[in-house]
């Protein structure tokens, strides 16, 4: 049972479940435009976002602890490593035009973590409320606009309808994860629950679920799309609804985190089903 729970919380830790969430984006994405399967770029996203959310996650700390870490997070830091191989070596498979889409948001990757305002005291992350529209602008981009332009599809507008309603999405994603964060976060950080409280930033996440279902009406694709999306949509609801400051500890990292997946694989269900 210990083996269990240590292989579970380094699978949360290392941000594996993560970057499953973010490939499960792709592949919706992938379903609702019918693009081609592209294995080289999915795993480039997918190592990319572990790269990533560690070196948001563990730089600091590592940075602070370096002469006394924990075998946990030396184990962290030996994985983020091989991931960034990973990427790296797939990143060389994909186009050079694909990669220069992907500058941008790379680029507000790194921002987030790397203090370069107010005398180089501030980063990204610490503004105010501009955190969490970087988090999903650049999930958004990513699931989204990456994987249409890569399959040669110009922006129509059904792709920015999408890229809007994933944008949308991200960020109810993210407020359990503010709620959770409320009495961790520090009183110069005003996140949506800081500033308005919790019943109201949960109304806000419902308000933009809505708007999402609206989006999810307004384009054009198979109508065998729509139950997956409306079984995802009262899950997110309910998770949602329940989050809350004292949660337990992986409400927000495992199950809120899971629900990309959750819509991937009633989209795989339905689809086999339709056809």
């Amino acid at each position: 049972m210990k083996g269990i729970k240590l292989i579970f919380n380094f699978y949360i830790n290392t941000s594996i479940h993560v970057a499953l969430a973010v490939y499960a984006f792709l592949r919706i994405t992938e379903l609702y435009f019918d693009l081609p399967y592209n294995q080289n770029l999915y795993y480039f996203v997918f190592f990319g976002t572990i790269t990533g959310y560690n070196f948001v996650k563990y730089a600091g700390v590592a940075k602070l602890h370096h002469r006394s870490l924990t075998k946990g997070l030396k184990n962290i830091q030996i994985f983020s490593f091989f991931s960034f191989l990973a990427l790296c070596y797939y990143a060389f498979k994909i186009s050079l035009e694909t990669l220069f889409f992907t500058i941008p948001f790379c680029l507000l990757t790194v921002l987030y973590a790397v203090p370069f305002l107010s005398g180089f005291e501030k980063n990204l992350r610490q503004i105010s409320y501009l955190k969490i529209i970087v988090v999903a602008l650049v999930w958004a981009g990513f699931t989204v606009l990456i994987p249409v332009l890569d399959a040669g599809k110009g922006i129509e507008f059904n792709t920015v309808l999408m890229l809007l309603q994933r944008f949308l999405i991200v960020v109810v994603l993210i407020l359990p994860f503010d709620i959770r964060d409320v009495k961790y976060d520090a009183i110069s950080l005003q996140t949506i629950p800081k500033k308005i409280g919790v019943e109201k930033t949960k109304k806000i996440g419902l308000i933009l679920l809505v708007f999402s279902l609206v989006l999810e009406y307004l384009m054009p694709f198979s109508n065998w799309v729509k139950t997956p999306f409306m079984l995802f949509f009262f899950i997110a609801i309910l998770l949602l609804m329940r989050a809350k400051i004292n949660q337990s500890k992986y409400f927000s990292s495992f199950w809120v985190e899971a629900l990309p997946i959750v819509w991937w694989l009633l989209l795989l269900g339905f689809d086999n089903f339709s056809h």
